[in-house]
């Protein structure tokens, strides 16, 4: 009845939910270990781009879809099938019709597409769609208000002195031209680099821009300047955001949305050059060339590379020299066979260092890459039959290991979904750009069965359950013989309407590590969480979220850790007010860094927080927007955190005399 009503009055599940916490709640259905070291600022940037232009339903297709990544390759076809099979969509209502959706998917569904009926397609002359172009300009600045180490007042630029100020800077500008032609420039300038114009200084730290072009005939997508490549199953050639095992059983499977313009402040996850991607009936040819320069940092003789620097930061007389210290060059081409039901893909790049890489110098890095050229070669596949979809790819680094998945994702009857897949990876299988689905950071060295479970009792409660068993054959970081481990996953989610949710987690994660002992072995390290959500709409303004968290963590023999964190947060958003916000109180005691407890936090539009809840003390923050106008907004945020019984916060040139940490963020957002 819930759906049904909001279907009606063309309304999502939770109206006037606010943005960044329509996006937590996806990021948490697909990630569960939400890190602060994964980026999220594309996920947003592309969530909330759709969220401002919806897509046509009737007009979109499987490649627009997918860019909503939280609906499974099952849902998509439904979508297409029923629309070919029943003609164009003349309703949202019609959508409850579709095999496979469940309430909580439907409802974020209706945030992201719009329904028109035939009658309002009508052919654009070019003058009509400049005049619908779209101009997209943000500017935001941050700082630490309390003073840290690295902002010495010495002007020698010593290791471990910032370069720059503490001030965070980004500016951003879009351009959309009827969703055919883009343009994006990105400048960028973390806090401690330097930016300066004069005696040959560049300014921001970071840049990144492209233009492109989206069509429907020969010619299907070209790029210039920065873009992502996402092939297969992420194997061999996944650039940009992916997700793993999650919550969301359906979209385990990657879903390769092929060339597309990069658009996120991530320093090391994208392509520099030109690609194209023509059509030809069923056929899909995507050409591409990059070359830019990478941060590494250099085994002593400088002629060879010791290790790929990701972080984009340089502050540091360190991280200076190690900026742009080597060039690379991928050039390839992807080939892809598409029609409703079967998807096959290849593809094959060939990767150029400007110096080699060192051989590593501990025993499990015996089989890491070595040299200064490599070839990749990769085949995936996925097929949709009724209400199931198997999908693989396998793939090669020539002259070493190979790397390999397939899987399986069913409706084996209207309440239950069932979910499998097998992956072996080599452990002398090597890429720069794989992604795959792994326990491990790489997909490399390891071996695992993964089984999950979707099941709809009702339209109030559901569950997702999941059981994922690894080996690691050869050495890994801290384990000096091969390991093994399992990970279980469990969540319960009862809404009964549309104002109140109720959700129980539970995660247990074995694995094997060292033994505290040197030489005595490996042990068993059991890492158990709990967590209990309640969502409340109190009122057509207010809404509520509390949350509780215990973390266990036991090595050996060893007495457990224990982690707890506990917030509550209170949304405010009038439906037509100029003014909404948010604001946080969190209370947190972990025993340390192992039983630390990650938390996405509401930002800014666009931008995002996942701190690490560490120690024991309390955390508040407060995001308030305000609408200057129809086409401007200002966005503010203070955070604090308030640490019991330590002296200092932080570590390195980001240590702060004292007990607390606060910051704060300004941005504003210009359209036209």
């Amino acid at each position: 009845m819930m759906v049904l009503l909001c279907l009606i009055l063309r309304i999502p599940t939770y109206p006037q939910v606010q943005n960044d916490d329509l996006i937590e709640q996806i990021l948490e259905s697909m990630a569960p270990d939400l890190s602060e070291d994964h980026d999220y600022s594309e996920i947003s940037d592309r969530l909330n781009h759709y969220r401002r232009s919806p897509i046509n339903i009737n007009l979109a297709s499987k490649d627009q879809l997918q860019e909503l990544f939280f609906i499974s390759p099952i849902q998509i076809h439904s979508i297409l099938s029923h629309r070919e099979e029943q003609g164009l969509f003349m309703d949202v209502l019609e959508l409850q019709s579709v095999p496979g959706f469940d309430p909580q998917t439907l409802s974020w569904l209706l945030n992201f597409i719009v329904v028109l009926p035939p009658g309002q397609f009508t052919s654009l002359s070019f003058k009509k769609v400049f005049m619908n172009a779209e101009h997209d300009l943000m500017l935001r600045f941050g700082q630490v208000l309390e003073k840290q180490s690295g902002y010495a007042s010495s002007k020698l630029l010593e290791n471990g002195i910032y370069a720059g100020s503490a001030m965070r800077m980004f500016a951003r500008y879009r351009f959309n031209f009827s969703n055919i032609f883009f343009a994006s420039v990105n400048l960028e300038k973390d806090a401690g680099e330097p930016l300066s114009f004069s005696n040959g200084g560049r300014g921001f730290d970071f840049y990144s821009a492209n233009i492109s072009y989206k069509g429907t005939g020969i010619i299907r997508k070209v790029i210039a300047g920065d873009y992502a490549l996402q092939f297969g199953q992420g194997l061999s050639m996944w650039a940009g955001a992916g997700f793993g095992k999650g919550a969301n059983l359906g979209t385990i499977a990657k879903q390769d949305l092929g060339l597309r313009p990069y658009s996120s402040v991530n320093e090391s996850l994208f392509m520099r050059g030109i690609s194209a991607t023509f059509g030809l009936r069923k056929f899909l040819f995507t050409p591409f060339y990059s070359g830019r320069r990478l941060d590494a940092g250099k085994a002593d003789s400088n002629m060879e590379i010791s290790s790929l620097q990701i972080s984009g930061l340089h502050r540091t007389k360190t991280e200076i020299f190690n900026k742009n210290a080597v060039s690379q060059r991928v050039y390839g081409a992807n080939a892809q066979y598409l029609n409703r039901d079967l998807n096959v893909g290849l593809t094959a790049y060939f990767t150029r260092f400007s110096i080699p890489f060192a051989n590593g110098k501990a025993l499990y890095q015996q089989y890491n890459f070595k040299g200064e050229t490599l070839n990749n070669l990769s085949l995936n596949y996925s097929y949709t039959f009724k209400s199931s979809y198997v999908f693989g790819e396998v793939a090669h680094s020539l002259n070493s290991g190979f790397a390999f998945i397939n899987g399986l994702i069913s409706s084996i009857a209207s309440p239950v979904s069932l979910v499998m897949f097998y992956r072996n990876y080599e452990k002398d299988y090597h890429s720069f750009f794989n992604q795959g689905i792994a326990e491990a950071s790489n997909a490399v060295n390891e071996r695992g069965f993964y089984s999950g479970l979707a099941i709809k009792f009702n339209k109030g409660l559901e569950l997702y359950t999941y059981s994922d068993f690894f080996r690691f054959p050869w050495l890994k970081f801290r384990a000096d013989a091969p390991s093994s481990g399992y990970e279980f996953f469990t969540q319960i989610s009862y809404t009964p309407d549309k104002l109140f949710k109720l959700t129980g987690r539970f995660r247990q994660q074995i694995r094997e590590e060292n033994a505290e002992d040197s030489g005595s072995g490996l042990e068993i390290v059991d890492k158990q969480d709990l967590r209990l959500e309640l969502s409340y709409k109190i009122s057509h303004n207010f809404s509520i979220r509390n949350r509780a968290e215990i973390v266990r963590y036991r090595k050996g023999i060893l007495n457990p850790e224990f982690g707890f964190l506990s917030f509550q947060d209170i949304i405010y958003e009038p439906l037509g007010s100029k003014i909404s916000g948010n604001v946080r109180f969190a209370i947190f005691e972990t025993s340390g860094f192992n039983t630390r407890i990650y938390s996405y936090e509401n930002d800014v539009l666009y931008s995002y927080s996942v701190p690490a809840y560490q120690g024991k003390g309390i955390r508040f923050y407060f995001n308030g927007r305000y609408k200057i106008s129809g086409s401007t907004d200002l966005w503010f945020r203070y955070a604090l955190s308030s640490y019991h019984g330590q002296e200092t916060v932080g570590n390195g040139g980001d240590l702060i005399n004292g007990n607390k940490r606060s910051d704060i963020r300004v941005q504003l957002r210009f359209q036209f």
